[in-house]
């Protein structure tokens, strides 16, 4: 477990796969995760399997929580994680409304930024944002991502096509070339 001041990020249990079920089917969060068919129960219980071994499968869910309570408040993933030239995606969703612009997602990045870096010794993060996502653009760059890329017409929603930012992080500092 990764314990901040507010909130904390837990690994993904069985007892998760019917909340982890209806966010993932929950059609308002399909635009920001390129999801175009509902998920079954049963490839959410493999999700978690596959999960309990990063160096295997290259990904891990953490569930994100506040300190006072169980209930999940939402999801931040680390996927496509590559050891040997140390770096990984990342992706975060806040399932309800009440709950963002709480500083929830900010204090579940720090924390998984000092893990990716102190923990996983990966040396870069990456994360991909649809151009009209404001909020994520702050909350990233406020974090001091650097947006190192545009793709342009590079995804469909509903008929409408979006650019996609990529956005990287520096963990350790660049060797010289």
């Amino acid at each position: 477990m990764l314990k901040g001041n507010n909130i904390y990020l837990r690994a993904v249990e069985k007892d998760d796969a019917l909340t982890l079920f209806q966010w993932e089917n929950n059609t308002a969060n399909w635009k920001v995760s390129n999801t175009e068919i509902p998920f079954s129960m049963h490839s959410i219980h493999q999700l978690i399997e596959q999960q309990s071994d990063l160096r295997t499968s290259g990904q891990l869910r953490f569930i994100i929580c506040q300190n006072e309570s169980t209930t999940p408040l939402g999801t931040l993933d680390i996927y496509d994680v590559n050891f040997k030239h140390g770096f990984a995606s990342i992706g975060i969703l806040i399932a309800t409304d009440q709950d963002k612009r709480k500083g929830i997602a900010r204090e579940s990045l720090k924390l998984l930024i000092n893990y990716c870096r102190d923990i996983l010794d990966l040396a870069n993060l990456q994360c991909f944002i649809h151009h009209d996502n404001e909020a994520s653009i702050a909350l990233f760059e406020h974090l001091e991502f650097k947006r190192v890329g545009e793709k342009i017409n590079w995804l469909v929603f509903k008929g409408k096509r979006f650019h996609e930012l990529t956005y990287q992080l520096c963990l350790k500092e660049p060797s010289s070339l």
